[in-house]
């Protein structure tokens, strides 16, 4: 599993939550980026592990 794209979304997440909290329009965009960059990552991940998977049932 892709740990990398889930901190990066929990990252995210946090700056977006302390961003509403104290009103700073910069930090809650970039926690919503960091959110957005950690999906992409995750699903690049999980995209490349049913890749490998296929491959490696087609080799048997």
């Amino acid at each position: 599993m892709n740990n990398e794209g889930n901190q990066e979304q929990a990252k995210g997440n946090l700056k977006e939550t302390a961003g509403n909290f104290l009103g700073d329009k910069d930090l809650e965009k970039e926690g919503q980026q960091d959110k957005a960059s950690g999906k992409v990552k995750e699903m690049a991940d999980n995209a490349k592990e049913k890749v490998n998977d296929f491959v490696d049932k087609m080799k048997k």
